[in-house]
């Protein structure tokens, strides 16, 4: 009677305790991460995003099919990341969907994601030496109340096998994410500029990026052409933007110009820089002789750069590690032959720091660009990007030729050179450029020294500008419609201009590693009939085994 007692004592604490436990982790949530790389620890900023969602905000996953296992690892991980999500908001909701799931709309429903902006990936499903071709969307949609912004998951990378690329797109997807959800979930609140007035680029040569610009900030044109008449109600109004781009001037600016620009910045205005300091475009050299005078360009800058730390030299990079040209061969029939060549003047810029700006990044595209120097002063200094080191450099005056496809320069001939900067992030008290100096026009809100601030500095215009296609639409900025190659200059700059404007720490994110494992399928392939042994074969073997010793154990004990 007494073990009765106790056994049921026993249960009745066992049944308590579990009670107890329930009722609490009703009111105390709390996620155990025991990976490494902590992969699935949302950083602060990430949960102070979430924290501000208010309302319903949907998240549509185009990760739902048959396709092959690196699209399901990205897909288990996309998974995982928004369970974490909602674990802190259930306010966010979400669900994958298989767009291509009804075979009678497929080819509909393609063009229709098509021209949404979300381009499917073809991919190929190995089975046992079998080949299948798939169609995958990698994408999402982040909505919320009547704002929605796509999500990429996979990052483009030219030469990357898709492992390769799956691995990248991962570290990306928390950065993809929190910011998708600060963008409809959270108001408009920066303002940029694009300048006018010293022959910078056309709209319709940045319309990408204004679009894309778009989608977080408020932006518009401002001309400085109003400094002529009226300076200070010119620097008033330019004063209630946050950011300021200049892309690719080709006039002077004049001292009172200069004087607005300077004190926007020493008032807290942030700058992106993309300047030319030598005068070449790539469609001057199609003319009859393929050729053209490369030049300095005088923009009446070099004092201002110089006083915030940086020096522009009027020389042009020669860089081995190059991005292609097309150039017309030959007629075959009536169709133009087009064959590549490298372009030595065209560095293919790939990141070498873990700025989060550059974290991360595939290769960029520069064109005539020059190289940056750093100068000795207060102001901190961040190399963003710079050429290889199979580069030098080349004077102006000089003749560019179309005829430089053809040559084939030793690695021997650029020793002690190469690395030279062409992106440079800086940081500090800027001091003004005219202090000490008199100023070109009486300015009552005049400083000599600014509080923390900071500015990109790049010394190729082409990075923003993008490609037309045949009816003048403007096409993605990066995209490259003779080589069909699309470079990561548009998620470049959207970093510059994220970083410049961000205030919670949002794009610190990129920088974070993930040590993600990937299965090896040629491995796979070699051990197939091995693998099958251990995994399928082994245990019923041993199942079998089990049973006769157990049976013959059994009939020997009872047999007695």
């Amino acid at each position: 009677m007494s073990a009765t007692k106790n056994n049921f004592k026993k249960i009745l604490t066992t049944v308590a305790l579990i009670v107890v436990l329930n009722l609490a982790g009703h009111f105390v949530f709390k996620r155990f991460d025991l990976t490494a790389d902590k992969r699935y620890t949302l950083s602060q900023t990430s949960l102070n995003i979430v924290k501000e969602v208010k309302e319903p905000l949907y998240v549509d996953v185009f990760l739902e099919g048959e396709f092959p296992g690196e699209f399901k690892k990205l897909q288990t991980e996309t998974q995982q990341l928004l369970e974490e999500f909602k674990a802190e908001n259930p306010n966010i909701i979400f669900q994958f969907v298989n767009p291509l799931e009804e075979e009678d709309e497929k080819e509909a429903t393609m063009q229709s994601f098509i021209e949404r902006g979300l381009t499917p990936v073809n991919v190929t499903v190995n089975d046992k030496g079998q080949q299948t071709q798939e169609v995958v969307f990698p994408w999402a949609v982040a909505t919320c109340a009547n704002r929605s912004v796509k999500v990429p998951l996979l990052k483009n990378m030219m030469g990357a096998s898709t492992a390769e690329k799956v691995v990248s797109s991962v570290q990306h997807l928390e950065y993809a994410f929190a910011n998708a959800i600060n963008t409809v979930a959270k108001a408009k609140q920066k303002k940029v500029v694009i300048m006018n007035g010293n022959g910078e680029l056309p709209d319709r040569y940045i319309a990408d990026f204004i679009r894309s610009v778009k989608d977080n900030y408020y932006i518009g044109p401002f001309t400085l052409d109003s400094v002529a008449k009226s300076p200070n109600e010119t620097l008033k109004y330019l004063k209630k933007y946050d950011l300021a781009i200049i892309a690719k001037p080709t006039e002077t600016f004049t001292d009172e110009e200069k004087q607005v620009l300077d004190q926007f910045i020493i008032n807290g205005g942030k700058t992106l820089w993309l300047v030319d300091q030598v005068n070449m475009e790539m469609d001057s050299l199609y003319n009859e002789t393929g050729s053209n005078l490369a030049f300095p360009r005088d923009l009446n800058l070099n004092d201002m750069f110089f006083k915030y730390g940086v020096r522009m030299r009027p020389d042009l990079i020669f860089d081995l590690q190059n991005t292609p040209i097309a150039l017309a061969t030959g007629e075959q029939g009536s169709a133009t032959q087009y064959t590549q060549y490298p372009w030595f003047f065209s560095p293919m810029i790939y990141p070498t720091t873990n700025n989060p700006i550059v974290s991360n990044l595939d290769g960029i595209k520069f064109e005539f660009a020059s190289p940056i120097e750093p100068l000795k002063n207060d102001i901190k200094k961040t190399i963003l990007l710079q050429s290889s080191k199979y580069s030098k450099l080349m004077g102006t005056p000089s003749e560019v030729n179309l005829k430089m496809v053809t040559a084939r320069p030793e690695p021997k001939d650029f020793v002690n050179q190469g690395n030279f900067p062409v992106a440079v992030l800086l940081e500090g008290k800027f001091r003004s450029m005219y202090e000490n100096r008199v100023l070109p026009f009486k300015d009552d809100t005049f400083k000599n020294k600014g509080k923390s601030n900071k500015m990109v500095v790049i010394s190729d215009g082409d990075v923003i500008k993008n490609q037309l296609d045949k009816n003048g639409q403007p096409l993605e900025l990066g995209y490259d419609k003779w080589t069909n190659n699309l470079y990561a200059n548009k998620e470049f700059l959207m970093n510059c201009v994220n970083y410049l404007l961000d205030d919670n720490g949002l794009i610190n994110i990129r920088s974070k590693e993930v040590d993600l494992p990937i299965l090896d399928k040629q491995k796979v392939y070699d051990n197939y009939t091995h693998s099958q042994v251990i995994t399928v074969a082994v245990p019923i073997v041993i199942l079998l085994l089990f049973g006769v010793v157990f049976t013959l154990l059994r009939k020997r004990k009872y047999s007695k």
